[in-house]
């Protein structure tokens, strides 16, 4: 059975989706739970694209310790050295080079021959080997590259030191057999190719990411990347879940497995989306909500009389608990902890008080409490900034009718400790709160996007706001959680803001260390 390499982008390439802007607290949290989900490789960023990303890298190689993480960097020394100063502190340091190699790339993005190319390739993989005993060289746009230069290249960069070579489909071009194909030829005919692992990174243009990337598996490929939930740039990357599951099912046919433990992607999926605010589509592929969902009389009738019939994958498999335990307003704090364990948190013991009373709060409203219910209530307490003053939401009364104009009334205590209330009003009640906030902040606020949905089912369930905005120019997202709509809408344009707070107080911090 071959071992195939996982390696996940979704901190770097999936955080590129457009409207995805994740904080430190955040992606540390993905972290954690990739390293728990058994991931080979973490792309944890792309050090040298600002002070931020290099943090964030530079945190997550120091607090992941069963995964390797690695960062992006392009062909040159700068980024390289911004990658070391990241990833120097990691149990494995790795960094992840590219190069475009294709034609179009070559002549209208790099201005650079295919010499110039060859050469840069060259030098950037020895300067990174100076530092990092793991170097993956990409070439990028390999697919719609000249298959002779390809080879040559990278029969270079092998020389150079590089012990991972990636083919990616950048564009989403090709079919399974031409990707397929590309790596038979690879193999066939660059002669040192022995001396590395092959990689295979798909993106989803045409539908195809992980047809192809199953395709690679086939003829040689020895690691996938990918994403969770198949987010990223444009129509997104293979969705690693749909990648180990389909090897896991049909071993018999690809003779291949990963490592990942299964049962932790539903609760890897279910992070993503909540942190990212992508939404999974329902129909999802392994991890959507009617994954498992039969309503045709014919599919139910066949699998109450054997699963098989219609389900392939059991719910199980992927950590979908058919079994569970029901918290509600009698449940007590061991049993409220246990269900904090199941779910893969760690709190601090002040901030699970603070998490069970917000529990207590929720059970003695709604009859019954979700996971779905409590898994906001920990996301929310899991990502707030810790010691830092913020803007803290004290009352909010909203005035509407058909023949009214929408007022809200909002009363804040203000991060220097001060009582603040203020009055706005908008064509409607969340435009009215937000203008309200506005006041009450004294920062420039622009609302780039706004959604909602419902958390579980039900006339009692709980609004989930995600926004995004910009805020003295600088882009954030923030989330609210809360049974009434415009509290959950009033919570979540907070958050967003306080984020920006966070982020320019921890910059003075730093200026004055």
């Amino acid at each position: 059975m071959a071992k195939i390499d996982v390696f996940d982008t979704t901190l770097r390439d999936g955080e590129q989706s457009a409207g995805v802007n994740l904080n430190l607290l955040e992606k540390l949290e993905i972290a954690h739970q990739l390293d728990r989900l058994n991931v080979d490789i973490i792309e944890a960023g792309f050090p040298a694209a600002s002070k931020g990303d290099l943090l964030s890298v530079k945190r997550i190689a120091e607090a992941v310790k069963g995964s390797s993480v690695t960062g992006l960097s392009r062909a040159n020394e700068k980024d390289i050295d911004a990658a070391w100063e990241a990833l120097k502190g990691s149990t494995e340091p790795r960094i992840h080079v590219f190069l475009a190699t294709s034609p179009i790339h070559m002549t209208y993005k790099l201005k650079m021959t295919t010499d110039q190319v060859l050469d840069t390739a060259v030098q950037s993989v020895k300067y990174a080997k100076k530092r990092f005993p793991h170097v993956q060289w990409s070439a990028e746009d390999a697919c719609r590259s000249d298959r002779h230069f390809l080879v040559k290249i990278i029969q270079e960069v092998i020389n150079a030191g590089a012990t991972v070579i990636n083919l990616p489909d950048t564009v989403g071009y090709m079919t399974p057999e031409q990707y397929g194909d590309l790596f038979r030829y690879v193999k066939q005919h660059v002669p040192n190719i022995n001396r590395v692992k092959l990689s295979a990174h798909c993106h989803n243009d045409l539908g195809m990411a992980t047809a192809n990337t199953l395709a690679a598996i086939e003829n040689g490929a020895d690691q996938v990347e990918g994403t969770i939930n198949a987010i990223g740039e444009r129509a997104g990357n293979t969705g690693l879940e749909e990648i180990a599951v389909a090897l896991h099912i049909r071993e018999d046919f690809y003779g291949a497995k990963t490592r990942l433990k299964l049962d932790e992607l539903k609760r890897t999926s279910n992070l993503v989306s909540k942190l990212t605010g992508m939404s999974v589509p329902a129909n999802k592929a392994v991890v959507g909500n009617n994954a498992f969902a039969h309503e045709s009389g014919i599919h139910q009738d066949g699998v109450l009389k054997e699963k098989s019939t219609y389900e392939i994958i059991s719910p199980e498999l992927i950590g979908v608990q058919t079994n569970r335990l029901v918290l509600g307003k009698h449940s007590g704090r061991h049993a409220f902890k246990m269900k904090v364990k199941d779910m893969g948190f760690k709190f601090t013991d002040q901030k699970l008080n603070d998490a069970f009373q917000m529990f207590k709060d929720l059970a003695d409203k709604k009859k019954e409490v979700s996971d779905e219910d409590i898994f906001a209530i920990l996301m929310e307490k899991q990502t707030e900034a810790e010691g830092l003053p913020v803007y803290q939401l004290k009352s909010l009364q909203v005035q509407y009718g058909m023949d009214n104009i929408p007022t809200a009334t909002i009363a804040v205590v203000r991060p220097d400790g001060i009582y603040s209330q203020e009055a706005a009003t908008g064509f409607g009640s969340v435009e009215a709160i937000y203008n309200t906030i506005e006041k009450l902040v004294e920062d420039s606020v622009v609302l780039l996007d706004y959604k909602i949905h419902s958390v579980g089912g039900g006339r009692d369930a709980l609004a989930e706001v995600y926004v995004q905005v910009k805020c003295n120019e600088v882009q954030s997202s923030g989330r609210g959680t809360a049974q009434d709509v415009l509290e959950a809408s009033a919570r979540a344009y907070l958050d967003a803001v306080n984020r920006v707070r966070s982020v320019r107080q921890h910059d003075q911090q730093k200026a004055t260390v």
